[in-house]
């Protein structure tokens, strides 16, 4: 069973009385410990699709199952648990939080859970071992080039462990020396610590990071 199996998933989106379709019957398995280039032009779904995968949005129809999980039967307040259990989420803009360190940044997903100081900090600490950042713990984004921001975002994202890494075109906002390393730190996750991570990208040199590419263009879905 894959770790990761999308049936049948259409979405549209409604504007006053208008439908707008995004993709139709969409149908992907992603394999436990595969690394999965979604790519296509802009506006063609792809990051809806992501949304849908990590349950931030909701399909118009068919089955999204993650895990062994059906995202798309959840309620709200399950869903936000179980994103905190289970999805990582990498954003183009790294999403980190101006007032707060690197090392706080990192923190803030273990703040839902029971873990104690001390098990927070190992955590943090180990995370930023990982992404090459533990002499940055205490500097702030604005203190930190893009690169650096990133790898922070990434550290946040695998700081609790998560079941899939969904990044959202990591490279986006980043020069071409940044974009490697942070796509080299992604293959890394993926082969020595066996993260599943799905990837949007519009970019075919990071495409070429990952095992494989999928292709989405006017609501269809193709290898």
């Amino acid at each position: 069973m894959a770790l990761v199996e999308i049936r049948e998933v259409t979405k549209a989106y409604h504007r006053d009385s208008q439908e707008i379709p995004v993709f139709t019957s969409v149908n992907m398995d992603i394999e436990k410990g595969e690394f999965l280039a979604l790519m296509g032009p802009s506006g063609s779904g792809k990051s809806t699709l992501l949304n849908l995968v990590a349950g931030l949005d909701r399909p118009s129809s068919g089955r999204i199952v993650v895990g062994g999980d059906d995202v798309t039967r959840m309620s709200l307040k399950q869903l936000a648990a179980w994103r905190a259990r289970h999805i990582g989420f990498v954003f183009q803009f790294y999403n980190l939080l101006p007032v707060l360190t690197a090392f706080q940044n990192v923190e803030l997903p273990l703040l839902l859970t029971s873990l104690s100081k001390k098990e927070r900090h190992e955590h943090v600490r180990a995370v930023l071992e990982i992404v090459g950042l533990v002499d940055r713990a205490e500097h702030f984004p604005r203190q930190l080039s893009g690169g650096q921001q990133q790898r922070v975002g990434i550290a946040r994202a695998i700081v609790s462990d998560p079941t899939i890494l969904l990044a959202d075109e990591p490279t986006g906002d980043l020069d071409a020396k940044s974009a490697e390393e942070i796509l080299t730190l992604l293959q890394r996750l993926n082969k020595e610590f066996g993260k599943t991570i799905l990837m949007v990208t519009h970019d075919a040199r990071a495409a070429e990071h990952a095992h494989a590419s999928m292709h989405l263009d006017k609501g269809v879905l193709t290898r």
